[in-house]
């Protein structure tokens, strides 16, 4: 059953175990302001995702997998300044259901369940122009991984974030962003990954409107990689200090792996 795991392809959305690209880190999730730190305060952000794949590739007919997921995070960012940027801490703990079916039925597995816990601090920066941040932390293992669609990995990771975004305007309507991840578990059982998001936005008043995508490597093996590109909307309501962004992407080149929709909602408060 683990190797049947280990082939499943990045699919799954904050912590889902499956793939080829099985990094903890799920792309799709962030819009076209990735890289931007908020100012000092304290914010939850909840996640929730919808995946569905009926088309792979490296895997036998008739597979299938579908995905539902809220992943719940906080984020304390601090007045304490790092480097010349602010420090923050952030925690992230994710709800999975995956309904899994390998080759019309010789895998047939649904769980549900809490995945693993990532607990990190990250730093960020502001200039008239641009955003940027660093992060890094750990996704600890702590959630089930005896079964291929069970929430966790079965080991811990750590993972490293480096990102900015950068105004094109002075009136700051118009940005492009780019967010880096790179993951490292801590067993040769999984590989190294990059993944990359990038979004390109325009901000009229508190209405966020882009174009969003993804794409992830399996840095060691080179034989795996999953590409998307999608439309993010988001709006703000200061009067109740609440954001929506919603994003659709389509992974239209995969390389080992399922192949499909990925549906995401983010919320925001501000406490």
């Amino acid at each position: 059953m683990r190797n049947i795991k280990i082939t499943l392809a990045a699919t799954l959305l904050t912590c889902l175990s499956s793939g080829a690209i099985a990094g903890e880190y799920v792309p799709g999730i962030e819009g076209v302001k990735a890289a931007v730190v908020p100012p000092p305060g304290v914010y939850y952000r909840g996640y929730a995702v919808h995946y569905d794949a009926d088309k792979s590739d490296g895997l036998p007919p008739q597979s299938s997998v579908t995905v539902n997921a809220l992943a719940h995070r906080l984020i304390w960012v601090t007045e304490k300044e790092v480097l010349g940027g602010q420090l923050g801490f952030e925690a992230i703990l994710p709800m999975v259901q995956t309904d899994l079916n390998i080759g019309g039925g010789i895998v047939e597995d649904k769980q549900t369940g809490v995945g693993d816990l990532f607990v990190g601090a990250l730093i960020g920066w502001h200039g008239e122009r641009w955003d940027s941040v660093a992060a890094a932390g750990i996704w600890s293992d702590t959630a089930s991984s005896d079964s291929p669609a069970d929430p966790g990995f079965g080991h811990a990771e750590l993972m490293l974030t480096l990102g900015g975004t950068y105004y094109l305007r002075p009136e700051k309507d118009l940005s492009m962003s780019i967010l880096t991840r790179y993951e490292i578990p801590d067993t040769d059982k999984a590989n190294d990954e990059f993944v990359l998001e990038w979004g390109l936005g325009k901000h009229q008043g508190l209405l966020d409107l882009g174009i969003v995508g993804y794409s992830r490597w399996d840095v060691e093996s080179g034989d795996a990689s999953v590409h998307a590109v999608g439309a993010s909307v988001g709006y703000f309501w200061p009067q109740a200090m609440l954001g929506v962004d919603v994003g659709v992407y389509d992974e239209v080149s995969v390389d080992n792996g399922f192949e499909g929709m990925k549906f995401r909602l983010a919320l925001t408060k501000v406490f």
